[in-house]
């Protein structure tokens, strides 16, 4: 098994992502989008956090109507970011893409679940957070991720991006990654994670990363190991001691890892629930803690069915998979995020520590 060939959600077909994000002028935040098929995924979902901010995840449910999605958002903001899925489906519903609900061609019903993490503040302003104009903006660069498109490039951008932007990990800058694997049977699965934990990613022994074991040569070329130095610089921001992780006072609340887990397989919406709950294991070899109370972690799992539905052997291959993608998906988000300064506080990177640089300002 290899990655495929953006090592990325994109990889999985049908499957497109955009990005939209703010820096600057008291923002330090963004908006994500995964896009389907124009027919829709068959998703589930599985929210393990004590403090989710979600938007039409009871649809989700097995026993609920709904069979398929037609994108899922992801964004920061917290409660407010959820303001960015109305972009979302008023423009696809303009674009005549949804669920019919009438005779005519404008009668469609976009479903669109999704959730947002708390990066409120972050870059200086408490106001200055995701509205539906940026789901818009997410979903119109998510639309030109098409697959014959001559440059696929911005559907596979990783770090400090999209619902990545404000992202913090464990006083880390954190941000937005992704992965992908492609099964000896020819099925892709991949994730996509935007990091925002209260747990630290760091083995606290080495100073290395806790999914570091699974990422594969692809996933993190020429991979530095963090001296004596890094290790204590890196244990010394990350301790739960440090006030605020980079903040003045100890702030509630500014949690949550959001992730989406895809395969082109035809699973059923069961099926599809069950791959979001193992998936959830890729985020606990990743993160630690996880799930707690004040983090709002969430997994969305999705197939575009774009090949055969699989049997048993090769469903379990895709559970067991979706962990590892999502694990190396966490992973390479802490890995490509890019440190930054703001009014609010300084949130260098994992490489930037352990290659020595300065503080970001």
């Amino acid at each position: 098994m290899g990655p495929g060939r953006f090592n990325a959600l994109i990889d999985v077909a049908g499957i497109r992502v955009g990005h939209h994000t703010a820096i600057g002028q008291g923002f330090l935040t963004g908006t994500t989008v995964v896009l389907g098929p124009d027919q829709g995924m068959v998703a589930g979902v599985d929210v393990r956090g004590g403090g989710p901010a979600t938007r039409e995840t009871d649809l989700l449910a097995p026993t609920a109507s709904v069979q398929r999605v037609h994108a899922i958002v992801l964004s920061g903001g917290s409660v407010f970011g959820l303001s960015a899925g109305s972009g979302v489906v008023d423009h696809l519903a303009a674009a005549r893409i949804g669920l019919p609900v009438g005779p005519h061609p404008d009668a469609v019903a976009p479903i669109v679940p999704g959730a947002s993490l708390f990066d409120l503040g972050r870059g200086g302003s408490y106001t200055a957070r995701p509205d539906a104009g940026f789901g818009a903006a997410a979903l119109a660069q998510a639309m030109a991720d098409a697959p014959g498109a001559t440059d696929r490039a911005a559907g596979a951008v990783q770090g400090t991006v999209g619902a990545g932007t404000g992202a913090v990990v464990g006083g880390l800058k954190g941000g937005i990654g992704t992965a992908s694997t492609v099964l000896p049977g020819g099925a892709t699965v991949a994730a996509l994670a935007a990091v925002n934990a209260a747990g630290t990613p760091l083995d606290p022994h080495t100073g290395t990363l806790l999914g570091a074991h699974l990422l594969r040569p692809e996933d993190a070329p020429g991979l530095p190991v963090p001296d004596e130095r890094a290790r204590a610089a890196l244990l010394a921001i990350t301790s739960p001691d440090v006030a605020g992780f980079g903040f003045t006072e100890p702030p509630p609340l500014r949690h949550t890892t959001l992730v989406v887990v895809a395969t082109d397989a035809s699973l059923t919406k069961v099926q599809c629930s069950k791959l979001a709950a193992v998936a959830q294991n890729g985020m606990a070899r990743a993160l630690n803690p996880v799930h707690t109370m004040d983090d709002g972690d969430i997994v969305f799992a999705v197939a575009t069915e774009h090949g055969p539905a699989p049997d048993p052997l090769t469903y379990r291959q895709i559970t067991a998979e979706g962990a590892d993608v999502v694990t190396r998906a966490i992973a390479r988000a802490v890995l490509a995020a890019t440190g930054i300064g703001t009014a609010a506080g300084q949130w260098p990177s994992w490489t930037d520590v352990v290659q020595g640089l300065a503080p970001p300002r």
